[in-house]
């Protein structure tokens, strides 16, 4: 069974249910279905050849969606670009995966500037390729169902650059499989749920499209992503869950005059992407009710390696907590020197099973470095308590987790030090009550020169976007160095911790 047959069962079952509910009005279930098929059809007439790559740039919109589906139903690879990344970043992601096809609308198509064999528009007219045009010439067809192992690569999804190249992730129809299965049963997904769609499809959106369409769900799109079209989305369509970053979350609470009343149908709420305090935790289930969960995971292993319900958040003790393995996979803590740690003890955290991915894409040192004897790594350390409740304590990897998307920290880095003015930097990750972490610099100039934040923080931004642009950047006349001249990290931090508390 592939991941798309999830939705072409439901499609049988719910023919008549609505699917999308968007500004430019519903879809039912038969309707996405055909149109998916026709879309998958034309996908396969461009390339027939399977498993090549088609990369989606494109705005939440049901068409967005109409394209995912599409290129899942063709036996084709999934390759997505983030609308709010840059055409640097998008450039470097095009040119690892070489996709024979390129889908974008009009706030994709600024990023995509290099040519692909093919370009299709999902909301253009005067183009060669577009979707309405596609639809229309290829109605009533199917596609070819190719035979493809369960290992066969489903998405090439991107978690940033180490080495100044990107890493894809290869993601297989079992680990997509393992996910839908665990979103269906953690949440109790059934037709009468409503998703609103306040995440990127690219990010977290993606992994609960298809498990909410798999039980005749249907996903709410809205005209824009803010606290007040959330809020009303849940107030007057129906809303019953949504998966968000504890910062979107706390934007929701902070809103004038709105309380636990504009969200009737509220059934499960689920942050992710950063930590949410216990603090924070017990304000958000007071403010929302008994309706907070969440899951662990990473693109590796993706969204759900672990769950914690609402249900478990009635005990205080689990709120530190990210709940306990689902189905399908293992979940262990292992020592530096490779060996299964008991139960208390603090170590990496490891998985294996049907969640983790194959492998780095055209990567295999990296993968090589992570995935071992059957194990990945996943750079995290925590620890697993008596009851198999997993804590999580740190993280090995430097990763910032700000807003709920990663930022690198080599990154950044990177980027400052492309600067003329810049000798060397630190970057890196301080708590910050909006973002969770916001994203911090320590520079140092070469002698003689000198340059402004905000100069800085603008040459950032063009290089990375605003997601990786520092909020702070801390000047120094010589940073912190070890007795070999390695920059002190953990000094530089402590120093720029003091400074903006």
């Amino acid at each position: 069974m592939y991941p798309i047959d999830f939705f072409f069962r439901a499609a049988e079952q719910y023919p008549d249910h609505v699917a999308l509910d968007g500004p430019e009005g519903q879809v039912t279930y038969a309707q996405l279905a055909s149109s998916t098929r026709a879309l998958a059809a034309a996908l396969q007439d461009l390339d027939p050849a399977p498993q090549t790559r088609v990369a989606v740039c494109a705005g939440n919109t049901a068409r967005h969606i109409l394209a995912l589906l599409a290129v899942l139903a063709s036996g084709k690879i999934w390759v997505p670009l983030n609308y709010r990344s840059t055409e640097r970043e998008i450039g470097r992601i095009l040119d690892a995966t070489e996709p024979s096809i390129v889908i974008i609308d009009g706030v994709g198509a600024p990023l995509v500037r290099a040519a692909q064999d093919h370009r299709i528009h999902l909301d253009a007219s005067d183009k060669t390729l577009t979707l309405d045009g596609l639809l229309a010439r290829y109605a009533g067809r199917e596609p070819v169902r190719h035979a493809l192992s369960r290992d066969a690569t489903q998405a090439i999804k991107f978690t940033g650059g180490t080495t100044g190249l990107p890493k894809g992730v290869m993601q297989p129809y079992r680990a997509w499989n393992a996910g839908i299965i665990n979103q269906i049963a953690s949440w109790s997904l059934t037709y009468e749920d409503r998703y609103v769609v306040s995440a990127p499809i690219t990010h977290g959106t993606g992994t609960y499209l298809l498990p909410v369409l798999a039980q005749g769900g249907a996903h709410v799109l809205l005209d824009a992503v803010t606290p007040a079209t959330i809020t009303a989305a849940f107030r007057e369509r129906g809303g019953t869950l949504s998966f968000m970053p504890p910062t979107l979350i706390y934007m929701i609470m902070a809103q004038d005059g709105v309380s636990r009343a504009d969200f009737p149908k509220l059934r499960n709420l689920i942050y992710g992407g950063a930590p949410m305090p216990p603090e924070k935790i017990e304000r958000a289930r007071a403010f929302f009710g008994p309706v907070l969960g969440t899951t662990y995971g990473q693109t590796e292993a993706p969204q759900i390696v672990t769950v914690l319900r609402p249900a478990d958040l009635e005990a205080p003790d689990n709120r530190a907590s990210v709940g306990r393995v689902t189905w399908l996979s293992d979940v262990a803590i292992m020592s530096p020197d490779g060996a299964l740690l008991p139960r208390g003890e603090i170590g990496e955290v490891v998985v294996q099973g049907d969640l983790t991915m194959t492998g780095y894409w055209r990567l295999p040192e990296k993968t090589a470095e992570t995935l071992i004897d059957g194990w990945l790594h996943t750079g995290d350390t925590g620890l697993i308590d008596a009851r198999g409740y997993l804590f999580l304590k740190d993280r090995l990897r430097d990763v910032i987790i700000t807003g709920g998307f990663n930022v690198y920290p080599v990154d950044v880095e990177n980027a400052l030090s492309a600067h003329p003015a810049v000798y060397e930097c630190s970057v890196f990750g301080l708590p910050d009550d909006k973002w969770g972490e916001a994203v911090h610099a320590a520079v140092q100039f070469h002698p003689g020169a000198h340059a402004d934040a905000d100069v800085l923080r603008a040459h950032v931004r063009a290089l990375l976007g605003p997601v990786a642009t520092p909020k702070q950047i801390h000047i120094h006349d010589s940073l912190p160095r070890s007795s070999v001249g390695k920059v002190l990290k953990n000094a530089v931090r402590d120093a720029a911790q003091k400074e903006t508390s």
